[in-house]
């Protein structure tokens, strides 16, 4: 097979590996995109309050009128089926017929309005209102204290849930909030009462543009793909044209170029497509997206083993590379390895889980093997000059001794 077999399929072990990776998750399981989903999330406590991030997106203005009865060109934020749990302890402490045993307020704001929340308008670090700021009339005693937009007085908004008697359980009306204004949006879910400690969240709330459920962040990125799946097809064509043109010229380094060329087609393609049904249905399809990772995987892997491959000089100093074969195989299986890893978490998990610490852990091993790629490339590249200049001279001074 050659040099040329083992940087597109090393061995049978791989192709089986990779078989059986396309097989164990081909299955059209959904991740969640813009549907933020909690299951038994729990509350922080700070200051005087307990808060739950419910999620943040850019969100683009509503482009058709909020009274039309369709949702396209609507712009919201949609709390479906969120419960509030507390324990039993806390429901104890009241009566049946008790209303308003307790108090949850989910809180959204738009970025310019996060000082707007908490009393720092007033003089005080609380984020809930204190008795003292009550009896000055400032706030409502056991709520978020929040200083309205003065251009928007609705907003930053509050939607409060409130407990009944004993019940455990309290659940938000099924709702939406309209977005009339482009920016970033926070939502928080926070209570005041410490009798309330202990409370988890289930449900989730769902996040539209008018163009559809993709995030303000990603929606220039469907039509990236899009562009850059007509731009390899371009690629492809002309490529194709070449090589069938000089057919007879070919090396084994043109099939390598060609394998990348199709990588980055299928690539593309995957990834228009996959961001084109996140933004269709909000979820995304864990098949198509396991599809478009593993081509981005591959693709980079491949280009990096071609680029370092030539700068050795295959196919141009030498046939081979002898026993140097097998180190640059591990070096690609491993960075495939890694770059998979990071592109299944980015994409596959919760868009509220991913953190700092996790995305470093998988981000410090790929920018580690992109550093030994750059070395090793430019290294073999400043050796393989070397030969190529030795040799010119060598020609020169046979050519030399020939007249």
């Amino acid at each position: 097979m050659g040099v040329a077999g083992a940087l597109l399929f090393p061995d049978r072990i791989f192709l089986g590996f990779f078989l059986g990776f396309f097989a164990l998750f081909s299955c059209p399981l959904p991740s969640l995109g813009s549907i933020h989903e909690y299951k038994n999330g729990a509350f922080i406590p700070r200051s005087n309050s307990f808060f739950f991030h419910g999620g943040s997106e850019g969100l683009y203005a509503s482009e058709a009128s909020i009274n039309s009865s369709s949702s396209d060109g609507k712009s919201f934020i949609q709390f479906d089926s969120v419960t509030f749990r507390r324990t039993k302890d806390s429901a104890s402490m009241h009566h049946d017929m008790q209303s308003s045993t307790g108090l949850v307020e989910a809180i959204i704001l738009e970025i310019q309005d996060r000082d707007r929340i908490g009393g720092a308008f007033l003089n005080s670090e609380d984020i809930c209102c204190t008795p003292q700021l009550h009896k000055d009339k400032s706030c409502k005693l056991a709520e978020v204290i929040i200083h309205p937009n003065p251009d928007n007085p609705q907003w930053p908004k509050r939607i409060q849930t409130f407990f009944d008697g004993t019940n455990e359980e309290a659940t938000m009306i099924t709702q939406n909030i309209p977005i009339e204004k482009t920016g970033m949006y926070y939502l928080y879910f926070m209570f005041c009462d410490p009798q309330l400690q202990g409370l988890t969240i289930s449900g989730r709330t769902v996040w539209r543009n008018p163009g559809g459920y993709l995030p303000g962040k990603m929606a220039p990125l469907m039509t990236f793909h899009g562009f850059m799946s007509l731009a390899y097809l371009a690629l492809g064509l002309v490529w194709f044209l070449q090589f069938v043109r000089f057919w007879k010229d070919t090396l084994q380094l043109h099939y390598h170029i060609t394998a990348v060329i199709a990588l980055g087609m299928c690539e593309m393609a995957f990834w228009f497509f996959e961001y084109a049904n996140f933004n269709d249905s909000g979820s995304r399809p864990m098949g198509i997206t396991i599809w478009a990772v593993t081509f981005t995987a591959v693709k980079k892997t491949v280009s990096r083993m071609l680029l370092l491959v030539v700068s050795m000089g295959y196919g141009v100093v030498r046939p081979t590379l002898g026993g140097i074969t097998s180190k640059v195989i591990l070096l690609g299986v491993v960075y495939f390895i890694a770059s998979e890893a990071l592109e299944l978490v980015e994409h596959l998990g919760n868009i509220n889980d991913f953190s700092g610490k996790a995305r470093l852990f998988l981000v410090l091993p790929v920018a580690l093997l992109d550093a030994v790629f750059i070395v090793w490339i430019f290294s073999s590249l400043s050796k393989t000059l070397e030969k190529l200049q030795v040799g010119s001279n060598l020609l020169l001074m046979f050519d030399k001794g020939s007249i």
